[in-house]
């Protein structure tokens, strides 16, 4: 006799293409618990022997790299995941390395230049935005990182754009593991307040030189002489680009607007409980997050080829298995979340419990609606994307001016939460118009639909 789950893995393993995807999906899910694991980990370390006010400035510091690199980059991560595989089908491995080392160069110049902003800017950003003078010297120590936090992202979209996945699988637990191997021995033997933001820095600049050297070494292997070449004119590759800058920025303030804000409005101490609510509230996002770093090349892959049941059969499937891995976290996180959150962090970030509820209820939703983001991205459909993206990050920064001041932590919460709310509702619909199929999935609804049809 099959049970429920039986039957939900003999469906979804049904054919080649989403095999494939939940094989890739294993090793990049794999990879996605353990770095999350001892990301909670270091978070962990940093609440019980620095405190929340240092575990506020990592935050703060992370946002703002973050950032700087996402608007170094320009898009063209996600441009040449796209334009990697396209490259590879239709030209050669030669080619499609051109488009790399390319974007590489121009990725590293704009980044130099972004750095030596920040760095002029420090003081500025620390007493004038934050109204915090402390922060001046980590805001210039992390603009010489600017560089390699921006490497590290260019890189990881190569490795999957090329399905390297036990690769890919590596460059998401590289950042966690250096940073927690380098922050437990200086903790130990050269304990300063600072050495959180020390190991943070030094992870990104291992992870960014190690993602040189195998995008360079991979490439190597593949590419062969006399192979046909189909240049892409710097201002073609930024045409395709740019559209993905902006959903980018838009993605970020959507998800790290309430880190900034609270660093504006409120202490360092109120941003850390804060990053313990979104740590947790990750959980149920690392899931969707593993299987869209697979399912990305098969989209482009399918709409290339012109195969669109093919590829709503595919995305249907990918939501289904985000639903059902996710739902248990979340009832876990909601039930459990206070203990849980004392128990691993101290009884003073149970103050967290509330807004890391809204922060579920967000990213469950993110969840149900399926691969949205990626799918808008590798069919050709990223304006309306970035418009409905730039809608919804409006929504959250107007929401949390509202909201933080008086209402602090939950309030950014609540404003994260209702845009996240917005944007995949919209995506949904637009999709659901435009193709007249959907990407999302929930048993409630797809058990009704069965129903009706039944004579």
């Amino acid at each position: 006799m099959i049970t429920f789950p039986g039957k939900i893995l003999q469906n979804l393993t049904s054919d080649v293409n989403f095999t494939e995807i939940i094989t890739g999906s294993i090793w990049a899910l794999g990879a996605r618990v353990i770095a999350t694991f001892l990301g909670l980990l270091s978070t962990i370390i940093i609440a019980r022997f620095y405190g929340a006010d240092v575990l506020g400035v990592v935050a703060l510091l992370t946002s703002f790299l973050a950032l700087a690199s996402i608007i170094a980059v320009m898009g063209t991560g996600t441009s040449i995941l796209r334009l990697i595989p396209e490259h590879l089908a239709k030209h050669s491995p030669t080619s499609a390395f051109r488009v790399y080392r390319k974007t590489q160069l121009f990725v590293i110049g704009v980044s130099l230049v972004s750095g030596i902003i920040m760095f002029l800017c420090s003081a500025l950003i620390a007493e004038t935005v934050f109204s915090k003078p402390n922060l001046r010297i980590y805001f210039s120590l992390a603009s010489f990182f600017i560089v390699f936090m921006s490497l590290m992202q260019l890189n990881t979209q190569a490795v999957r754009g090329l399905r390297l996945i036990r690769v890919f699988a590596l460059m998401q637990l590289l950042p966690s593991l250096s940073k927690l191997i380098i922050l437990i021995p200086i903790t130990i033997f050269l304990y300063h307040q600072s050495n959180p933001i020390y190991a943070m820095l030094a992870s990104i600049f291992i992870t960014a030189l190690v993602g040189v050297w195998i995008m360079d070494r991979a490439f190597k292997k593949k590419i062969a002489p006399g192979e046909a070449l189909h240049p892409v004119p710097m201002k073609e590759l930024l045409t395709i680009s740019m559209p993905m800058l902006m959903t980018a920025v838009m993605t970020f303030v959507i998800g790290q607007t309430g880190i900034i804000m609270l660093g504006i409005f409120r202490s360092q101490e109120e941003v850390g409980y804060y990053a313990v609510a979104v740590s947790l509230a990750s959980l149920t996002s690392f899931i969707l997050s593993a299987i869209n770093t697979m399912v990305a090349p098969k989209f482009s892959e399918l709409f290339h080829s012109g195969k669109m049941d093919e590829l709503f059969h595919i995305a249907q499937k990918s939501a289904k298995l985000i639903f059902w891995t996710t739902f248990p976290i979340l009832i876990t996180l909601i039930l459990l979340g206070k203990p849980i959150i004392a128990m691993l962090y101290g009884a003073d970030f149970k103050v967290a419990y509330m807004a890391m509820v809204f922060l579920v209820i967000g990213q469950f939703v993110h969840s149900i609606s399926g691969s949205t983001g990626i799918f808008m991205n590798m069919t050709g459909n990223q304006h309306s994307l970035r418009n409905i993206l730039f809608i919804s990050a409006l929504i959250n920064v107007t929401m949390s001016f509202a909201l933080i001041p008086n209402y602090g932590m939950h309030g950014s919460a609540t404003a994260a939460s209702f845009s996240i709310l917005f944007w995949n509702s919209t995506v949904v619909y637009c999709i659901k118009k435009k193709y007249r199929n959907t990407i999302s999935y929930l048993p409630v609804c797809c058990n009704t639909k069965k129903t009706q049809q039944k004579p």
